[in-house]
């Protein structure tokens, strides 16, 4: 069983940072890579970033790359999500996610292959 607890959501000003947490407990051998999802009102929820534990291989979604970075502490056994430069599309629930096995690059996005979430952090934005 894997646990994860995100933390470090909030509200910021445009153009402002904030970096989100995840702590991983429970099983961590049982995750390969970890992901940062994100949801807002009335949508659907969007892959943001992902790396995996052992060599901290980074992939982003276009709408991020250049303003977050997604790192990970081994020895803490947490994953961080730095956020620069936010913008109001950028408010919604952030979520953490395990990832178990190697996956095919096509496959990083997509949150049906991840196996298990964290409860979710807000993050809001002003204009």
């Amino acid at each position: 069983q894997v646990q994860l607890v995100e933390s470090g959501g909030g509200l910021v000003q445009a153009g402002g940072s904030l970096r989100l947490s995840c702590a991983h407990s429970g099983r961590t051998s049982a995750s390969y890579a970890m992901g940062w999802f994100r949801q807002a009102p009335g949508k659907a929820r969007d892959f943001v970033a992902r790396i995996t534990w052992s060599g901290g291989n980074t992939y982003y979604a276009d709408s991020v790359k250049g303003r977050f970075t997604i790192s990970r502490d081994i020895a803490k056994n947490t994953v961080y999500l730095q956020m620069n430069s936010l913008k109001p599309e950028d408010t919604a629930v952030y979520y953490c996610a395990s990832q178990g096995v190697q996956m095919r690059r096509e496959y990083y996005s997509s949150s049906a292959r991840y196996n298990y979430w964290g409860q979710g952090t807000q993050v809001t934005v002003s204009s």
